[in-house]
């Protein structure tokens, strides 16, 4: 990537004032590049002052206007992150073209020691910018901004993740302290747990110790919270209770026809995969991570295996999937080749073979969602 002088605006944007934001939590830098002016200037605002961010765009845009005679343009970036997509919508809302990067493809130096401060990485991305709307092939990548409806139908399937794996961690909790004392567990996601609890004795006739059976029941108290936190949220997945756009929703009915599909495991591969429109296979398996590494310079030439960028829950669904395409379409095309491919192997290629499956899959998935195409010999439900 060529780094564009201070003094030498882009091609066909002579007129455009551009505008990098270095977001954090605390502060936020502001560097600009203007056509009336040769040298960048910085403006550092307290985090999240919005309006003092449009206050100084405005002023630039003012003063060039009567040094040009012209109104220019204003064209913004900033790098995806913490703060999500408000501030481009308000930044689009106020007339400026903005455009939010992926963090991890702005190139960087990379010396063992590289300096980094919020002015470098300000002064940077200013020209990525540039250099990304000098049109040069993979400067940076864009991140699509989904609407507000899409971002805030996934709501629901990233709070089930996470209260699955609360629910985990209390349930484990729980086992691992009666363990400590040698006592029955039983299952702790029982309502009349308690009760049953305090009739069991340790190995020496005793019950459970007063401290332990006090952090023990409080420890249940919030299991049974989470538990019924997940049963009301499923309720309203499998009655659709929760809003979602129209397209997402006929998505998810589509996908709802296949066996070996349910209501949470369609509404998560929706929300977090399915609502963008792709335009080949290579995007789809790139924006889950599935795409492939190679390491090819000289005489060296290995796969690195897959590359783990874009959407992780995506990823983990995927291969999820997986698994349960091999239990339930035990007859379908996609399932007959992963048995052909790993007949007589190991643990260890099988796991290889699945990441190739889950890539197959959700290739075939999106095809079957764009064109209609059903995945060869897939089991349809009644």
């Amino acid at each position: 990537m060529q780094a564009s002088t201070a003094g030498t605006p882009t091609a066909g944007h002579c007129g455009t004032i551009f505008v990098a934001i270095e977001l954090s939590q605390k502060t936020w830098l502001v560097t600009l590049h203007s056509p009336d002016r040769e040298r960048m200037s910085r403006h550092k605002l307290d985090g999240g002052d919005h309006g003092e961010l449009l206050a100084v765009i405005e002023r630039t845009r003012t003063r060039v206007t009567e040094k040009l005679g012209s109104v220019p343009c204003v064209v913004s970036c900033y790098e995806a992150g913490y703060d999500g997509f408000w501030l481009h919508r308000l930044l689009e809302t106020a007339g400026i073209r903005n455009f939010v990067f992926d963090a991890a493809s702005i190139a960087v130096e990379q010396r063992a020691r590289r300096a980094k401060t919020d002015r470098i990485d300000g002064e940077l991305l200013l020209r990525t910018l540039m250099a990304y709307l000098r049109g040069e092939p993979r400067v940076v990548r864009s991140v699509r901004v989904p609407s507000v409806e899409a971002e805030d139908a996934r709501r629901a399937s990233r709070e089930r993740d996470r209260l699955v794996t609360e629910q985990t961690a209390h349930t484990n909790r729980i086992k691992g302290l009666l363990r400590l004392h040698g006592m029955a567990v039983g299952n702790p996601r029982r309502r009349d747990w308690l009760a049953w609890l305090a009739r069991q004795r340790d190995w020496q006739g005793r019950p459970v110790p007063p401290q332990l059976l006090a952090e023990v029941t409080r420890e249940h108290a919030r299991l049974t919270l989470i538990r019924d936190q997940l049963a009301a949220l499923e309720e309203a997945q499998a009655t659709q209770a929760a809003p979602a756009p129209a397209p997402m929703r006929e998505r998810r009915d589509l996908l709802l026809r296949i066996k070996a599909l349910g209501p949470a495991f369609t509404g998560t591969l929706v929300s977090e995969l399915f609502y963008k429109d792709f335009r080949n296979r290579r995007e789809v398996a790139s924006y889950c991570g599935l795409a492939p590494s190679p390491w090819r310079s000289g005489g060296m030439d290995r796969e690195q295996g897959i590359s783990k960028a874009g959407n992780r829950r995506a990823r983990q669904k995927a291969i999820e999937l997986a698994w349960l395409w091999l239990r339930h379409q035990g007859d379908s095309a996609l399932s007959r080749w992963f048995h052909a491919r790993t007949a007589n192997a190991g643990k260890r290629a099988k796991r290889i073979a699945i990441v190739a499956l889950a890539r197959k899959l959700i290739v075939a998935l999106w095809r079957y969602l764009t064109t209609g195409l059903i995945p060869e010999q897939a089991t349809m439900k009644a």
